[in-house]
């Protein structure tokens, strides 16, 4: 990202601009959104796993975020991430270790966050609330790895969809019980203070093992849904449209 580029999101954060500006923003959004959608519209049916981009290949959670996505891909989905390091290169790697299609949303940042090598495909997104759009329109389910603010903003942002029934019912796995063991603990003290339903609390599930995560996340696409490999075929790009 240029200085200019990283300029231009803070002035529009601080307030009101001139309508000119405003509109330049706006259609950078815009450019932002077709360009996601003519790269992802061919991806196949998705499962999208988030977590900290700071868990390096030595750290417990990167081998068994590569488990867990290795099983998915052998389902048949899509792995998708936000592209980058740590957590998200480790299911983009289970992906490939099993043969699966892997894909990734990358955010431009000033310090030029890089996609993983495990990509097939890779987009870079200017704008946080795009690249999360994107991470949450092609997929079928989520599964939510230890991380930072990034990570929980994505699987409250994910709940709060959920909850408020804007997408269907997808399911929902946050792994490492231990790690996010106060995260249950706080939404347990929401629960008592009446602002979360204890029916919300159903909408995830909550374990350390690929057998019941993947079990759920199976039950709860493809034998919901009726998916099939046929789906990700269904559309075939339009060179006239620079699909690709």
């Amino acid at each position: 990202m240029t200085a200019k580029q990283d300029k231009s999101e803070i002035r529009f954060l601080q307030g009101r601009q001139s309508r000119w500006r405003e509109f330049q923003f706006t259609l950078k959004v815009m450019f932002d959104f077709i360009k996601g959608f003519r790269t992802l519209h061919f991806v196949g049916p998705c499962i999208t796993i988030f977590g900290s981009a700071r868990l390096g290949e030595h750290d417990p959670n990167y081998a068994k975020t590569r488990e867990v996505a290795a099983a998915i891909a052998r389902l048949g989905f899509t792995i998708m991430t936000g592209g980058g390091p740590g957590i998200m290169e480790a299911a983009n790697r289970g992906a490939k270790d099993v043969g699966g299609r892997s894909v990734g949303v990358n955010i431009t940042l000033p310090f030029e966050q890089k996609p993983n090598g495990y990509l097939d495909q890779s987009i870079d997104i200017r704008y946080f609330f795009v690249r999360k759009v994107l991470l949450l329109k092609y997929s079928y389910g989520f599964v939510i790895m230890p991380g930072g603010f990034g990570t929980l903003d994505e699987f409250f942002e994910t709940m709060t969809l959920i909850q408020t029934k804007k997408i269907h019912q997808f399911p929902v796995v946050v792994m490492n019980q231990q790690f996010h063991d106060k995260l249950m603990e706080y939404l347990d003290a929401m629960i008592a203070a009446g602002t979360v339903s204890p029916a919300d609390k159903k909408l995830f599930v909550y374990t350390d093992s690929v057998d019941v995560a993947v079990d759920h996340l199976r039950k709860h696409t493809i034998d919901h849904f009726k998916l099939t490999h046929e789906v990700a075929q269904r559309w075939r790009p339009w060179k006239w449209l620079l699909e690709r």
